[in-house]
């Protein structure tokens, strides 16, 4: 399996499908799987040249245990090493929750001028007190899961939801080192917000959000911020159904995407 390295972090990628590049990033706890999963490689490796990432502290990636190693500027260096790697100077970026934050505060600071355009599903562009009430749940459970393993924060998420999840995707959680998705969360929780920089995002950009989530508000008025952003919302759907629901997700970013490469 190939891996890019980004001083001496080694980031797992992989490649499928043919024509313009397309970045895409997932979410915390999750991995590249996640895409294949939820039936969006399917679709659009058909069209596209998919780059699918490892977020560092993910899947095969390395998996530092401070959270001074999760910043901005060290995700998007990875995905900068992963393009350099594959000799390809501009890409699309497609991202979702932590992947979506990526594209916000680390992408679109630090690295606009490698992207053709930048969807980014599912977060909001701010860091304020409404972001922050978001972010004190996943802490705690990420506490609880280094604290007491995986197997008790898998447990305790079907509970609260009431649900039984998928034994792929569960295996898939359970995988995770702790101890990282810590270090990640407790970095998540103090980026700065991106709210200076939106006016400047002037590549195309399209943002969305189920509207039961809680970071659908930010993610509306931060597309509204920036010069050519459109933003989608999927009525009742919260944080992870919006994510797994391609069905819905899917006509729109390929209609988006072939408006960018037409």
């Amino acid at each position: 399996m190939p891996f890019a390295n980004n001083n001496g972090v080694k980031i797992n990628y992989e490649v499928e499908g043919n024509g313009p590049p397309l970045v895409i990033q997932h979410g915390l706890t999750s991995s590249i799987e996640a895409w294949r999963e939820n039936g969006y490689t399917v679709e659009l490796a058909r069209d596209y040249q998919l780059i699918l990432i490892d977020a560092r502290g993910h899947g095969r990636s390395d998996k530092p245990h401070d959270p001074a190693a999760y910043s901005p500027q060290a995700f998007t260096g990875d995905i900068l090493a992963v393009l350099d790697t594959l000799g390809i100077k501009k890409a699309s970026y497609l991202g979702y929750s932590m992947g979506a934050s990526i594209g916000f505060y680390g992408i679109a600071r630090y690295a606009l001028s490698r992207f053709n355009c930048l969807i980014l599903g599912g977060m909001s562009p701010y860091n304020n007190e409404i972001e922050q009430q978001e972010f004190k749940p996943r802490l705690v459970t990420m506490q609880m899961a280094a604290e007491q393993g995986m197997e008790a924060y898998v447990s305790f998420l079907e509970k609260r939801n009431g649900i039984r999840f998928h034994p792929d995707y569960r295996a898939r959680v359970l995988a995770n080192d702790p101890v990282a998705l810590l270090a990640v969360t407790r970095s998540l929780a103090t980026w700065p917000g991106a709210e200076d920089i939106l006016p400047k995002i002037k590549v195309p950009c399209l943002i969305f959000a189920g509207e039961a989530d809680g970071f659908c508000a930010g993610a509306k008025k931060g597309a509204a911020a920036m010069p050519d952003a459109r933003f989608v919302s999927f009525p009742s759907l919260n944080h992870v159904q919006t994510g797994q629901s391609s069905e819905l997700v899917l006509p729109h970013i390929r209609k988006f995407l072939a408006a960018v490469n037409q």
